[in-house]
């Protein structure tokens, strides 16, 4: 392993983490609908699981409301249990063979739970991402001990390696920030 391939895979490594936390924070609710927080649910169509967004028309009708007008209209039941199954707290409601969710305002004490949890997130991609280092290090220490490295070289790359990692626990600060911001903004 070459020490360009190194910092190649610690980089890809923790992109990779950075989009886990992204998609984990986009599941969380926020109190306003948003049609991409039914990213992530399945609907069992022609034995196959397919996301939700391919087999009906979704609206964001209002800050508080989305409807579903599913392209078959069998599949109505069936999205609205795929809906309750995905334990994302919304309770749709069938009306003409639409499914609407309204998305309640969140109490004062439920948007600090919810700031509490999503800082215990970040913290935690925090700690991958420091893991992350540490282990790009141990590569490089082990390179060292073996002499296909210089000191130098190793000082050098694990400077390379700790700026990436300022760079994206900079970046998870900042996605904590937008998402306190939009969950604490009423």
């Amino acid at each position: 392993m070459t020490i360009i391939d190194i910092i190649k895979n610690t980089e890809q490594k923790m992109l990779n983490t950075i989009k886990i936390l992204k998609e984990n924070l986009k599941k969380i609710r926020t109190g306003r609908a948003n049609i991409s927080m039914l990213d992530y649910i399945q609907v069992k169509y022609h034995e196959n699981l397919t996301k939700l967004l391919k087999i009906a028309n979704v609206i964001l009708v209002n800050s508080h409301t989305i409807s579903i007008q599913p392209f078959e209209q069998e599949m109505t039941s069936i999205i609205k249990k795929a809906i309750n199954e995905a334990n994302l707290g919304l309770n749709p409601t069938i009306q003409n063979d639409v499914i609407y969710i309204s998305i309640p305002p969140l109490t004062k004490e439920r948007r600090e739970e919810i700031v509490k949890l999503i800082k215990n997130i970040t913290e935690e991609t925090k700690i991958s991402i420091r893991k992350i280092r540490r282990d790009s290090n141990e590569i490089l220490k082990k390179l060292l001990k073996n002499k296909i490295l210089s000191i130098d070289d190793e000082y050098r790359n694990q400077h390379n390696i700790q700026k990436l990692t300022d760079k994206f626990i900079l970046e998870i600060d900042q996605l904590l920030i937008n998402k306190e911001k939009e969950i604490l903004t009423f």
